[in-house]
């Protein structure tokens, strides 16, 4: 009993014949020098994008992601236009990952906290303001070691912080809004 497998063979070589192999092989190439000049011209507008934000311009590509009104809002706050970068890194919360977010609330700390930092060394007369900003600045590095506790740069400025802060903070400022510390006149122990 012998076994034939020309049969098969004779379907496999019809099917791939001089001209399907080369016509295959024909698409694949031009796939492939599509993706390359595609991918190139991307590389392109990225590069482009990196030198716009590290000049502090807008970009000409990818306005509305994430990437530029995180960097914006960055640079603005590095070049302490604070109010204005504030809103940015708000808006760019709405669409951002657990770890994106993490970023711009420990970005939205620092720029509490550098304000507060400013108007404390510069007049004793503005310390509720100051605290103020000082406890804005710790809710928001609270926020970021909630949503990436691997925050290390959150946890030092919030260690940073805590340092600062009065151990009984101001009435109405921050998290002491208890009523009890608002009336004074009520003797304390009694019923």
């Amino acid at each position: 009993m012998a076994l034939n497998f020309q049969p098969n063979l004779n379907k496999f070589t019809r099917l791939f014949t001089a001209k399907v192999l080369s016509s295959l092989l024909t698409i694949i190439a031009i796939t492939s020098v599509a993706t390359a000049t595609y991918l190139y011209y991307r590389i392109g507008q990225i590069d482009a994008f990196n030198q716009a934000i590290s000049s502090g311009k807008t970009p000409q590509t990818d306005q509305q992601s994430f990437e530029a009104k995180f960097s914006t809002a960055y640079w603005l706050a590095q070049n302490e236009r604070y109010k204005e970068a504030a809103l940015l890194f708000n808006k760019a919360l709405n669409n951002a990952s657990p770890k994106q977010k993490a970023a711009i609330q420990y970005n939205i700390g620092n720029i509490f906290f550098r304000r507060g930092l400013a108007i404390a060394g510069t007049n004793y007369t503005v310390k509720d303001e100051a605290e103020y900003l000082l406890m804005q600045a710790k809710t928001a590095y609270m926020a970021s070691i909630r949503l990436d506790n691997t925050n290390w740069g959150a946890r030092h400025n919030l260690d940073r912080l805590m340092t600062m802060l009065p151990e009984n903070p101001t009435p109405g400022v921050g998290e002491s809004d208890s009523p009890g510390l608002i009336m004074g006149n009520i003797p304390v122990g009694l019923p």
